[in-house]
């Protein structure tokens, strides 16, 4: 019998998006963006991987540190994602 998963994979991608949010343009650093959304490194690594592939999240560099920063396309889809959470959580739906 396998174990259920804590979150769903959408719960996992909105409180990453929300710790983005949180930091704004300027982005925050992996560790950040894992330790916020309780999740393990490799874990937000992938995670952040598929939001930067879907254009939801970018990545830049900097001399020491690599940083995430929400994107506008990002943040409609955050918004989009709340108000559909809160519809399903009105009608008692687990997503």
């Amino acid at each position: 019998m396998s174990k259920q998963p804590y979150r769903s994979e959408l719960g996992m991608i909105s409180d990453i998006l929300q710790v983005t949010m949180d930091y704004g343009r300027q982005g925050t650093i992996i560790t950040t963006i894992a330790r916020r959304a309780n999740l393990s490194h490799y874990t937000a690594t992938d995670k952040c991987q598929k939001l930067i592939d879907f254009g939801l999240m970018e990545s830049r560099a900097d001399k020491r540190s690599n940083f995430f920063a929400i994107t506008e396309k990002g943040i409609h889809f955050y918004e989009e994602l709340q108000r559909f959470t809160e519809t399903m959580q009105a009608i008692r739906v687990r997503y």
